[in-house]
């Protein structure tokens, strides 16, 4: 199945002879067949005829908007996979304490150990020594394991945890990429960018895979609810945060695939952002990525993709 990212401005999208079409404004077409289609992505000013809406609501084809910056704005979705049944038994597991700190556990696990993988594989190819916080980040793996007996302690630990990582991490980025810590409305250097626009992209990607189960999105397990978030779809993404978006992100910036000049700043709306070339070739590397089968899963005897 394919995805199509659409955020050149003044675009627009339809479908002729059963198949969706992207004109833009330079007259060029991208045209790909309906059947093919699993999501679209929309960023920015982009058109989109009732014809194509209609094909798309028939489909299953989810259309999901954002802004020209990356800003999630909502989706458009069919009610095809409305399972009430399933989302009574999910709305009920909210009642079983001990389901929800095991499943915590679990996720934030895995969460952690990634980041230290992650830590691992650039520092070796920077010479850079991060025993001592490797051991703090395991640490908190072991109280984790042994000592929280709370959600609350989990994600207590799970922060001490990513305050490290992302010390460390500002040390393996190019120098020409300053980062010195996390920041996300609005991203204020080129690294926080990338992490933010792939974070909204696999929030997105995750809450399209949970509405296909006829699941809800938004009855989450760990994360606390918030209004108009798809909580249950934040629980499940933390654990690929690292492998999947900031190792993208640290091998463009790191492997100078992206440059200075493929990010800007806007008076209007304070922050970094990517430019149109920036952003073309970030799309591609993040959906190459997530396309990438490994044998991950332990419970099956082959290779699968991680968008599966």
């Amino acid at each position: 199945m394919s995805y199509l990212y659409v955020a050149e401005q003044g675009a627009t999208i339809g479908i002729t002879d059963n198949r969706f079409q992207v004109k833009y404004k330079d007259g060029m077409l991208k045209s790909i067949p309906a059947e093919t289609l699993e999501v679209i992505e929309i960023f920015g000013k982009v058109q989109i005829t009732t014809q194509c809406l209609e094909e798309c609501l028939k489909r299953g084809v989810n259309i999901i908007f954002y802004s020209t910056y990356g800003a999630y704005y909502g989706r458009l979705i069919s009610t095809a996979h409305v399972n009430v049944q399933r989302q009574r038994i999910q709305a009920e597991i909210w009642k079983d304490d001990q389901f929800k700190l095991i499943f915590s556990k679990r996720i934030i696990d895995a969460k952690i150990r990634n980041q230290i993988v992650i830590l691992r594989r650039y520092a070796r190819s920077k010479g850079a020594d991060i025993d001592r916080p490797v051991i703090e980040m395991q640490n908190a793996i072991e109280k984790i394991k042994n000592s929280a007996v709370t959600i609350g302690q989990v994600m207590g630990y799970e922060g001490i945890a990513a305050k490290v990582y992302f010390k460390v991490l500002g040390k393996l980025i190019d120098s020409d990429f300053t980062f010195k810590g996390r920041t996300k409305r609005p991203p204020l250097d080129p690294f926080n960018s990338l992490i933010s626009l792939g974070y909204s992209i696999m929030l997105n990607e995750i809450y399209g895979k949970l509405e296909a189960k006829g699941l809800n999105p938004y009855f989450g397990i760990m994360h606390k609810d918030r209004e108009k978030h798809p909580t249950l779809a934040s629980d499940l993404m933390e654990e690929w945060r690292a492998v999947l978006i900031d190792s993208t992100a640290l091998s463009m910036l790191n492997g100078h695939e992206l440059e200075k000049e493929d990010f800007y700043t806007n008076v209007e709306q304070p922050g970094v952002f990517l430019a149109k070339d920036g952003f073309k070739s970030y799309i591609k590397k993040l959906e190459s990525k997530l396309r990438t089968e490994n044998k991950y899963l332990s419970y099956v005897d082959y290779q699968m993709s991680f968008q599966c």
